[in-house]
């Protein structure tokens, strides 16, 4: 389960990464997804898989902060 759990993470942050070019609003539902999905991986992953989804939520921060 917990593998399911951080590639859902994976795969909600590569569908952001492709999508944050275009239409704004699809990337901010793109970005909501990838952080819920983060969060739930959180709960049940390796420590290598943590420093991985601190990576993905560091990108996300970055993002917001460009938006602003």
């Amino acid at each position: 389960m917990a593998n399911n759990l951080f590639e859902n993470a994976k795969n909600a942050m590569n569908r952001f990464t492709q999508n944050r070019g275009g239409n704004q609003k699809a990337s901010q539902q793109d970005m909501q997804a990838a952080k819920q999905a983060i969060q739930s991986a959180y709960s049940e992953c390796s420590q290598e898989e943590k420093q991985q989804l601190q990576q993905f939520e560091q990108q996300l921060e970055n993002h917001q902060q460009n938006l602003r």
